[in-house]
């Protein structure tokens, strides 16, 4: 089935923001339409979201303790590709958009989004020498910039043709997320990483505003839209703010703790150790409500709360998620790890400030 889910009513809100989610593309640097999504869907809650000059939807939940404050981020911009060449058969050559190897994009569906006229294109993105009936090197040759491209779902067959349906360099090119919820609750899509912690964020949003309830300290809910490219929710940091926690992926590998049915806390990333007494706030949290959890290092990775230290931002810095397999490929999780990341997050935002 496609991507509705089975449960109780907060699973299935998160479920159903995910799906809205994923399906609206947002390679970073093209994410105006999910602000627009995100703008929308906060006003219509009950809230006043601002948007940033780069593009951070913001929303202020004022709480009993307004002296120090917290900010708690998400990021909404997703991997992606632009158009680097248009070849002379009339097919494209792209450039990524974050981190991946050509490989994890093969055989991908995906839209162009021509600038020009607003038009978008739908194609395929392939190895070039893919028919193994032509060439023989098809399965051991290297999927690279100069031998993958996008096969346009039009009736062109030279650089001319492509030009004249408007498609130039810089246009953006989003991939088909390809959403699907099993019976077994596992979540399999593109964008994982991180509309699934957005999608949370939105749940208990919602949640606050019509239960009425008000949080111990007054919480800037942060949706960043340029974390794939290393900059994240490094900016319009409130002096105020003395605790920040960016709610993104756990990164399942060898030798990693996480995994698809707990919530990760991270302990260490690419950026260094994440704040020691944040970190084992968030422990004691989950071994209170009895939230099942692991702690874990991720070895190549970075987030908001580490591009907001890296900014000078004067914060103690946590990062936890769902765990994600297969990272910036086509991921995937369990419904019991969203719950977990959930559960967690809403009993911290809940809690006092951590004491000194």
């Amino acid at each position: 089935m496609d991507c509705n889910g089975n449960g109780d009513d907060m699973k299935q809100s998160t479920i159903d923001f995910l799906k809205e989610l994923v399906a609206i593309p947002s390679p970073t640097g093209y994410t105006k339409d999910v602000q627009d999504y995100l703008i929308e869907v906060l006003t219509d809650m009950g809230y006043q979201p601002k948007r940033t000059a780069k593009g951070l939807v913001i929303v202020t939940v004022e709480g009993a303790n307004d002296k120090e404050q917290r900010a708690i981020t998400a990021h909404i911009d997703t991997l992606g590709a632009i158009v680097r060449a248009v070849r002379p058969d009339g097919r494209l050559k792209l450039d990524r958009i974050g981190g991946f190897a050509w490989n994890m994009i093969e055989g991908e569906n995906c839209t162009v989004h021509i600038a020009s006229n607003g038009n978008t294109v739908s194609g395929t993105i392939l190895l070039h020498q893919t028919s193994v009936h032509v060439y023989k090197e098809a399965g051991t040759v290297e999927r690279s910039q100069d031998n993958m491209e996008v096969r346009l779902d039009e009736k062109v067959t030279n650089e001319k043709e492509t030009r004249a349906l408007g498609i130039e360099v810089g246009d953006f090119v989003s991939f088909d997320p390809r959403c699907v919820v099993t019976p077994t609750g596992f979540v399999k899509s593109r964008f994982l990483d991180d509309k699934v912690s957005a999608a949370i964020l939105l749940t208990l949003l919602k949640k606050y505003k019509k239960e009425g309830i008000t949080l111990p300290v007054t919480t800037h809910f942060m949706f960043s839209c340029i974390e794939e490219t290393g900059t994240g929710a490094n900016s319009s940091i409130p002096s105020e703010v003395v605790e920040f926690l960016a709610v993104d992926m756990g990164a399942m590998g060898d030798d990693q703790q996480t995994d698809e049915y707990t919530v990760s806390i991270c302990v260490k990333d690419g950026s260094g150790p994440y704040n020691y007494d944040f970190r084992q706030q968030l422990v004691s949290l989950c071994k209170e409500k009895e939230i099942p959890f692991k702690l874990d290092i991720y070895p190549y990775y970075g987030s908001d709360a580490s591009a907001a230290m890296r900014a000078g931002a004067e914060v103690k810095h946590a990062l936890l998620g769902a765990g994600i397999e297969s990272s910036h490929s086509y991921e995937r999780t369990h419904i019991d790890s969203i719950e977990a990341t959930q559960s967690l997050v809403d009993a911290y935002l809940l809690s006092d400030l951590i004491e000194e």
